[in-house]
């Protein structure tokens, strides 16, 4: 069977059949019930765009719940935790968490509380005895009462973080006074909780329990094949507990993690040595490769997802389609090493199968910036729109080595079906590439004139700085324009490769002719990139 998108997807879809967290690709329809309600939900999961490549398309599928088929858990979200960070972080989530609650049981769903360790703060409440008095299934997982450590899917990816000293991001000196503190409240301060938070409400008709046979029974007793899990935290609790991801998605159930309702225990001065905020995201991709896709509250509530206040991380989608360059490779390896503290970075890259198709690229309506490193591609009309209306709404770009002629054919028409965008140098980047000079000299690199002082030349030594491509035809550039550098080669004229320019829309731009797999290797390119997204975001440039 060829290893087209579709087959990919199609493998995917049937991995749930075998217990290995696979998601169905297709829009599900739901036979519904009179005065039944809906849940319309975007459910987001990763293919790889070939095998072995370690390369992820992000996708979404569209799914309809009945209302009545959906049971909601809530995992540990505990009154106190021993990480005051995680105990802040808790209270800030808990009354959006509330909300979700809420419109979920008006639709109809079934909602367990599961507080783990915490039963004896409910043994009278009518909640609990809901659960205890449910009739054991007859169909009982075998471990589904134990913690689950891993599934067989995700034996074919790496764990992405070290949480070995347990993940508090406390600062020490604030945790050690929270730790006298709970014991000054009769609390263990490594242990301090005895319920669930008081900010969640708890109904007569909903269940409380940690016990998995209880639970797995609940879900069968309802009929419940649908499953949202929210609460803390997610790289332990959440996929781990008798009730969590792992346990649900093996043993056959359409779970799905809410994403902007969960933490994660991750200490950013351990690897990879991103921000906290950054930490989450790279479990949540881990979940959404190997276990079980993800919503967002705002799928049932309205509104914007909810995010934390001190993220304030710039969303930035790195849009990658050439072959010439391994741009799929030099970018994620840049920004995994440079960008994890003060951005949210995901991927669009191209269909292996289709050039002229970049799945994922829906991502751009949620994105702050765009990195753009694609060469001669023409897009369907929808995913142009996109692009466009990204573009046109003045939000950042920045441009690397092929982006001069990303969506251009050569004056070619496009494919039927597909749509260029001729201008988009010119429109955008404020170029007017004209093809490059042959391989062989390296390209000398210096300032241009008054470049001097520009804060992405910051930290920037010049002087060490080669182009090792092809040198590119640029100018003349636009009025708009600010040029940074300029590259020369012995006998032909200079030409500007960095500059910085506002778009025609009114967006900050910046482009570079730099981008050969070599320039990666020369730490004055790392930080001249790392300057110019710094600068096209509005936040300070900072050390490398």
């Amino acid at each position: 069977m060829p290893d087209s998108l579709s087959t990919r997807l199609l493998i995917a879809s049937l991995a749930i059949w075998l217990g290995m967290g696979g998601v169905l690709t297709a829009d599900k329809q739901v036979a519904v019930k009179p005065g039944d309600h809906l849940l319309s939900l975007n459910l987001r999961h990763r293919v790889e765009t070939q095998a072995e490549s370690g390369r992820f398309h992000t996708v979404v599928r569209h799914e309809k719940w009945s209302g009545a088929s959906v049971a909601v858990i809530v995992c540990d979200m505990w009154d106190l935790h021993h990480c005051l960070n995680a105990t802040r972080r808790g209270a800030e989530m808990a009354p959006r968490m509330n909300e979700v609650l809420t419109t979920a049981r008006e639709r109809g769903a079934t909602i367990i509380h599961a507080p783990s360790s915490c039963m004896d703060a409910y043994a009278d409440h009518p909640a609990r005895h809901r659960a205890q008095q449910m009739p054991r299934a007859k169909n009982i997982p075998a471990e589904i009462g134990q913690w689950c450590h891993s599934i067989p899917s995700e034996a074919q990816g790496k764990y992405p973080i070290d949480q070995s000293d347990g993940g508090e991001d406390d600062d020490p000196q604030e945790h050690q006074q929270w730790a006298a503190e709970l014991a000054v409240r009769s609390r263990n301060p490594r242990a301090p909780w005895k319920s669930q938070t008081d900010l969640l409400e708890i109904h007569t008709t909903d269940y409380i329990s940690d016990d998995g046979e209880e639970i797995w029974s609940v879900l069968e007793h309802h009929d419940i094949q649908n499953v949202i899990l929210i609460g803390v935290h997610t790289n332990m609790c959440v996929l781990g507990r008798p009730f969590g991801l792992r346990q649900l998605a093996k043993n056959g159930k359409n779970v799905v993690l809410m994403r902007d309702m969960t933490d994660t225990m991750y200490n950013p001065s351990r690897a990879p040595y991103v921000s906290h905020f950054t930490g989450t995201d790279l479990i949540v991709e881990h979940i959404e490769k190997w276990i079980c896709p993800t919503v967002t509250s705002n799928q049932l509530l309205g509104g914007p997802a909810f995010r934390f206040k001190n993220d304030r991380r710039p969303h930035l989608i790195v849009i990658t389609a050439e072959q010439e360059y391994q741009t799929h490779r030099t970018l994620p390896e840049f920004c995994g090493t440079h960008l994890g503290k003060k951005f949210q970075v995901s991927y669009v890259f191209a269909n292996e199968d289709d050039r002229n198709d970049l799945p994922g690229i829906e991502q751009l309506e949620s994105a702050d910036m765009a990195l753009i490193s694609v060469r001669r591609r023409v897009l369907p009309q929808s995913q142009l729109d996109l692009l466009r209306k990204f573009v046109e709404s003045g939000k950042p770009i920045v441009g690397v080595r092929t982006a001069s002629h990303a969506f251009s054919l050569r004056s070619e028409a496009p494919p039927d079906g597909y749509v260029a965008w001729e201008h988009f140098d010119r429109d955008v980047l404020g170029g007017n590439y004209t093809g490059h000079y042959g391989a062989g000299p390296h390209v000398s690199v210096k300032l241009a004139e008054r470049a001097q002082g520009h804060e992405i030349l910051d930290g920037v030594d010049v002087g060490k700085l080669l182009g090792r491509g092809s040198l590119y035809k640029a100018g003349p550039l636009t009025g708009s324009t600010t040029p940074l550098l300029v590259g020369s080669i012995p006998d032909q004229m200079a030409e500007p490769i960095a500059w910085t320019n506002e778009s025609k829309y009114g967006g900050r731009v910046f482009y570079t002719s730099l981008g050969h797999p070599d320039d990666f290797s020369q730490p004055a390119f790392h930080r001249l990139l790392v300057n110019a997204l710094h600068w096209a975001a509005g936040l300070p440039a900072t050390e490398p």
